[in-house]
């Protein structure tokens, strides 16, 4: 079976380039996995950046992960974005509101103009513009910088959002049902279309801070 071939609710499945552009440009964190040379599993949480059918990183040559990582071995990249709760009746049918993606493939080390052209990417990726307010790299800097970068080629995407699902026995009893979405304002809250009158909010929502 593909490891893009989803094994459970392939509508929440997207092929859709731009949706995984979207997702490139919402979430900044990744985590990268591999195998180790020791032949144990490891996982490198860092910043990545789409640069058209690029997917940069960035690390410390003193990284010994990273080094790992530049040789060209096969790694699965995990980014993830979280906007809300699907708050259902029953903690087995909640579930989060977030987009996530796993890219297969494997890192190349960049080098010449291509390695401070992808750094200003990755710069301006975590602060728009950055790059035109602060000093251009040293040598010395570049030098103790890789950058890798993986084509986007073969990838999985699976969005969840919408309303809770729960069964007749559920929607008849008092538990608050609804979403529960991050963004400005911090939270917002919208009770399920099917949420009978009468019944009150949690006192768990007020807790939520919407941190994504």
């Amino acid at each position: 079976m593909s490891r893009t071939e989803p094994t459970r609710m392939p509508e929440l499945m997207s092929h859709d380039r731009a949706d995984l552009d979207a997702l490139l440009e919402a979430g900044v964190l990744a985590h990268l996995s591999f195998v180790d040379d020791d032949g144990t599993p490891a996982v490198l949480p860092t910043a990545v950046a789409r640069w058209g059918d690029l997917l940069l990183a960035h690390g410390s040559t003193g990284s010994r992960w990273m080094r790992r990582v530049a040789s060209g071995v096969p790694t699965a990249v995990s980014v993830a974005v979280v906007d809300g709760v699907i708050v259902a009746r029953s903690a087995f049918e909640s579930s989060l509101v977030s987009t996530s993606a796993v890219l297969f493939g494997s890192f190349a080390v960049l080098e010449g103009a291509d390695h401070e052209a992808a750094l200003d990417v990755l710069t301006d990726r975590m602060l728009p513009g950055r790059t035109s307010e602060v000093r251009r790299h040293t040598r010395r800097e570049l030098a103790a910088t890789l950058v890798l970068a993986m084509p986007i080629q073969t990838w999985s995407l699976r969005r969840s959002d919408g309303w809770p699902e729960d069964p007749e026995e559920d929607v008849a009893g008092s538990a608050w049902a609804g979403l529960l979405r991050y963004g400005a304002p911090p939270v917002t809250r919208h009770p399920a279309p099917d949420l009978r009158p009468g019944i009150p909010e949690p006192g768990s929502l007020d807790r939520v801070r919407g941190v994504r």
